[in-house]
């Protein structure tokens, strides 16, 4: 029989450690605040459908460009480092933008911010594909950027308030296996899409996409029950500023999302030219294919936050580091038979580790959480920004190892980090 839900883990769900939170059953008890979403009940379908949409359209969205970096190049006249561009300035306008949309949601509440920020960022792309100039593409592009903010720094807020602690890991893990889907949606249209038509029309047919998974997010997700407006005061969102710099964990949280966004765009960037050339000699469609990747973080991400309350988060963010390198290590051969799977692996530790470390921040962050989600946000997409335009310096002087040596070495920082994390004492999270 499935284990109840009892007044010791409703209270203390770190208590759970030992424990797997996918066989913990929503059973009705009074000691569990009815006002929490819970596993097996119609809100939480609701809840995790709504949050797997917004997942689902914003790497959609964020990545649709990342297999016609080359088309750019060619149609546009471009070096791959300014080809990349059309993505860095996405995440860098995406990372101030979260400085700005999570505290604008510890205000006017979190529904409202997502929903609005995954229409526009939906029709900014639309507008994308009409642009004829490179310079449009990037300005439609900074503001797909500055709309996604709202989605980024938002949903890990919300779940973090409105599901049971007891769930939180394992709703997170769906969530960001939405963001691995959209990614596959993303590249393998447009790498599809553009070989047959062109640029335009494969980024017309995602905002379509995106569209629809807006309405469809706006009518699922359920009221909030638990958000409470804070200021907006500029000394009051200081001072929340400075609280999540003092804990002792979140810092070095945000530098993991760092090395992980970083790392990860890092190497499906520059992974498409190489494709491109000898001796792999790919097509554009083929190239598009290999998204398919993607898909190992639908699985790895819900299983790690599942692994997380048995194991604990240090140990299960080590693992998908590790597991991101030895992917890497792979990507090193000339045969797809190898570095299929290698890239496989490196996707599967990448869901796996961000999944980790964002449930991670929602959990030590004591107040303003929207503020310590825009934190590690802020950092995750100014390590794309800035490691995924820095990859073709790399890519031009050096090559794929010279990518695959910059990749190690953000990698086995971020290790360095996981490990002092671990050794950093739990933080009891009480549910009032």
């Amino acid at each position: 029989m499935a284990p109840v839900v009892n007044k010791s883990a409703a209270l203390h769900s770190e208590s759970l450690a030992g424990e797997d939170d996918s066989l913990v059953s929503p059973v009705s008890s009074p000691d569990i605040n009815k006002t929490y979403i819970i596993r097996g009940t119609r809100r939480f379908m609701h809840a995790t459908l709504a949050l797997f949409c917004a997942g689902l359209s914003t790497f959609a969205v964020l990545y649709c460009v990342q297999p016609v970096l080359p088309v750019f190049s060619q149609s546009f006249h471009l070096t791959p480092a300014q080809s990349s561009l059309s993505l860095s300035v996405t995440t860098v306008m995406m990372a101030l933008g979260l400085l700005v949309t999570g505290p604008l949601s510890d205000a006017i509440g979190r529904k409202s911010v997502m929903s609005v920020s995954l229409l526009l960022a939906a029709c900014f792309t639309l507008l994308c594909a009409t642009m004829s100039s490179w310079e449009g593409v990037l300005a439609m592009r900074a503001l797909t950027g500055l709309a996604l903010s709202g989605v980024a720094a938002v949903a890990m807020t919300w779940l973090s308030e409105e599901l049971h602690p007891v769930f939180l890991s394992f709703s997170m893990g769906l969530y960001i296996s939405g963001n691995s889907i959209g990614g596959l949606v993303g590249r393998l249209s447009t790498g599809m899409l553009a070989d047959h038509f062109s640029w335009n029309v494969s980024l017309f047919v995602v905002g379509l996409f995106a569209l629809t998974a807006a309405g469809l997010f706006f009518r699922l997700l359920p009221p909030s029950q638990h958000f409470r407006a804070s200021s907006l005061r500029p000394h009051q969102l200081l001072v929340n500023f400075m609280f999540q710099w003092r804990d002792t964990g979140l810092p070095m949280l945000f530098l993991v999302g760092f090395i992980l966004m970083g790392s990860f765009v890092t190497l499906f960037n520059y992974v498409s030219f190489r494709f491109l050339a000898a001796p792999f000699s790919l097509s554009q469609t083929v190239v598009g294919l290999l998204s398919v990747v993607y898909l190992t973080g639908t699985y790895s991400s819900p299983k790690a936050g599942v692994m997380t309350a048995r194991y604990g988060r240090g140990v299960v963010l080590m693992a998908s580091l590790l597991l991101m390198l030895a992917g890497l290590i792979a990507t090193q051969f000339t045969t797809l038979l190898l570095v299929l799977p290698g890239l496989m692996l490196f996707a599967a530790g990448f869901f796996a580790a961000h999944s980790v470390a964002s449930s991670w921040v929602g959990h030590r962050a004591r107040r303003a959480r929207g503020q310590a989600s825009s934190l590690y946000l802020f950092f995750y997409y100014l390590g794309s920004s800035v490691a995924g335009t820095l990859g073709g310096v790399f890519w031009h002087g050096y090559g794929w190892a010279g990518v695959s040596a910059f990749i190690a070495v953000m990698l086995l920082g971020g290790l360095w980090l996981a490990n002092k994390l671990r050794q950093i004492p739990v933080l009891v999270k009480k549910v009032r």
